[in-house]
């Protein structure tokens, strides 16, 4: 099982997706943006690292959500998620196609990656 991070960053209200290039596994999925956390690394540390490194920007961590399971064909991942506030204002996409600020109704309008899909489903419930 590889322990992975994500971050639900907020801005305004809105939640930002990002999507997979074309060169990435998974290509053209949408995803919260994050990554592997790394051997002697705290999921906190990994999600402030990956997101200095994809996005270009810093945060604050709101919270943390309860680990999601996900069992790809090719590895099982554990998905760490933070609710998280963007501190920068510029995003600059090192790894990613595209981005997208949602409202929380409008994150079911995209194909997300599996394993995120099961973020967004606990995060609705959260929300409710």
């Amino acid at each position: 099982m590889i322990d992975v991070t994500c971050a639900i960053i907020i801005r305004d209200g809105l939640i930002l997706a990002v999507q997979r290039s074309e060169r990435m596994k998974h290509p053209l999925k949408w995803e919260f943006p994050g990554g592997k956390v790394e051997s002697g690394e705290s999921a906190e540390t990994c999600i402030m690292r990956e997101l200095k490194e994809e996005l270009h920007i810093e945060v604050e961590i709101l919270r943390v959500l309860s680990p999601v399971e996900f069992h790809y064909s090719e590895k099982s991942i554990r998905l760490i998620p933070f609710e998280v506030t963007l501190l920068s204002n510029e995003i600059i996409l090192k790894e990613h196609s595209r981005l997208k600020w949602l409202n929380v109704t409008g994150l079911s309008d995209l194909d997300w990656l599996p394993a995120d899909v099961l973020v967004i489903e606990q995060y609705l419930k959260l929300k409710k």
